[in-house]
């Protein structure tokens, strides 16, 4: 009887290392797979980190532009402005002088004894 339990030692003992050996075996499978696998993704980032460079210097470039178009339409609002308040400035200019011109008529016709109606300014005629 002691041989047989000699040998049941030895063939668990054998079973043991043989499931420890086949677990080892498994575990390094595992790593080897997540190790290539990890590579695979990296490999694949770094493919796409060029596209996503070109892509946001893309972006980049639009957002400039944007800038440039917002600042050229800020200058021209800004001269459009000043355009406007100069021909404020003129119209009221030009409204004062027409004033002062059409005095003068009225006092030509009030001071000329042939004057018997009045005279359009002549260039009255042709703004109408």
């Amino acid at each position: 009887m002691d041989r047989d339990v000699v040998i049941w030692i030895v063939v668990i003992a054998a079973i043991v290392v043989l499931v420890a050996v086949a677990v080892w075996f498994a575990r390094n499978a595992r790593t080897r797979h997540q190790r290539a696998e990890a590579q695979e993704l990296r490999e694949r980032a770094t493919e796409q980190s060029h596209e996503v460079g070109q892509e946001e210097a893309l972006a980049e470039e639009t957002a400039a532009r944007a800038r440039m178009a917002e600042a050229e339409a800020d200058a021209k609002r800004a001269e459009a402005e000043r355009l406007q308040e100069r021909a404020q400035a003129r119209a009221t200019d030009a409204a004062r002088s027409r004033e002062e011109l059409d005095g003068q008529f009225e006092r030509a016709d009030d001071i000329d004894p042939d004057a018997t109606q009045r005279i359009e300014p002549p260039d009255r005629e042709h703004r109408a």
